[in-house]
């Protein structure tokens, strides 16, 4: 159906949530019509972040919010949804707008595939109650369901329209962009060089991709890399654990801004903990591009201020490849955690591939490599 048919049918003038690929109608929708507007549209950090902010919408207007997402944010929206808005506690309605990755029987990546099994059945378990739209779903039947959805509301109970691929179309076309000239793809190249023979842990999304072509490029092994390929936000968490544990090793992060702010609290663990023989490299496109290019407030915030503040001794922002060349021998020389946010620009070949081999094999490559 039509995006704004869609959006007319709802009736909401409020959304927040996390882009998603399947969702890129509505988001660029969103975009088109309000860009990022604290009355009416908001991206949020995470997808419990973006409950808890309709939830106050709620108790100021008394309106209905609408969070939308992917289906892997339904572990974010737990602890709100049955803790926050259960009309066994507080009865605040709500509306979510879930893109179905995974579904079954739609081949998609292994990180969505567990996801798209248990994505209904993890609504249901919430007393969120569901309803499919498809490409062949009608705008009558979506009407119908949204009249029912109305009762269900009006008992402060929630609701979800869970959305199929390409079900929602015709959405305006926007470009995403900033004024970065440094492109991610090399920007990781460098890494790679700079990195040598050292363990890295790669965020979620083209980040993992790109790496995974640069070493297939340079005919290496992809024993020295953890793609994060989901968990999106837990790469550093992941690359603490391996730092802690391989103590005589030097690992390297590369994160996203996206992924960061999603769970900025790894950031206070790292500090606190201060590895010494761990890198953290935050390539900062103010974007989530790999789900689209949907804006996020890391353009705004100072993030080697907030490394700081959390106690990484060492804190760089670089925005040149002879900035980060330096920046990356220096951290690899010392003996303190360092962090290095790379200012980047939006965009990625359109030919990027994905990881050839499977998620166990990256797994038991890498783990024989750095137990050996």
């Amino acid at each position: 159906m039509k995006v704004d048919k869609f959006v007319e049918i709802i009736g909401a003038d409020f959304y927040t949530g996390v882009p998603d690929s399947q969702l890129k109608a509505l988001c660029n929708y969103l975009m088109d019509t309000y860009g990022i507007d604290q009355k009416h549209h908001m991206i949020a950090a995470n997808e419990g972040n973006c409950t808890a902010l309709a939830a106050g919408y709620h108790l100021a207007t008394g309106k209905v919010p609408v969070v939308y997402m992917q289906n892997s944010g339904e572990g974010n929206i737990i602890n709100p949804v049955a803790s926050l808005l259960n009309d066994k506690v507080y009865a605040i309605p709500m509306i979510f707008v879930v893109g179905w990755r995974g579904e079954p029987g739609i081949h998609d990546e292994p990180q969505h595939i567990y996801q798209g099994e248990v994505t209904i059945k993890l609504l249901e378990d919430m007393d969120v109650a569901t309803f499919i739209i498809g490409k062949e779903t009608s705008d009558e039947e979506v009407k119908a369901a949204m009249d029912k959805f109305r009762e269900i509301l009006a008992n402060g109970k929630q609701v979800a329209f869970v959305i199929r691929k390409g079900a929602l179309t015709d959405a305006p076309k926007v470009e995403y962009k900033n004024d970065n000239t440094m492109v991610r793809e090399e920007i990781i190249r460098h890494i790679v060089s700079g990195s040598g023979e050292d363990p890295i842990v790669s965020t979620t999304g083209k980040a993992s991709r790109e790496l995974f072509e640069i070493r297939e490029a340079n005919g290496q092994s992809h024993k020295y890399d953890f793609l994060t390929v989901g968990s999106m936000g837990h790469s550093s968490s992941i690359a603490l654990g391996v730092a802690i544990n391989q103590p005589d090793r030097k690992i390297w992060c590369i994160d996203g801004d996206g992924a960061l702010l999603m769970h900025m609290g790894s950031m206070a663990l790292l500090g606190a903990n201060k590895p010494k023989n761990m890198v953290h490299i935050v390539i900062n496109n103010s974007a989530h591009e790999t789900v689209g290019g949907m804006p996020t407030v890391a353009g705004q915030i100072d993030i080697v201020g907030v490394a700081k503040a959390c106690g990484y001794p060492q804190a760089v922002s670089v925005d040149s490849f002879e900035q980060l060349d330096e920046a990356l021998e220096k951290a690899k020389n010392r003996n303190e955690l360092s962090l290095i946010e790379v200012k980047c620009s939006i965009g990625a070949r359109e030919d990027l591939g994905r990881p050839t081999t499977t998620a166990i094999e990256n797994k038991m490559s890498f783990i024989r490599y750095i137990r050996n």
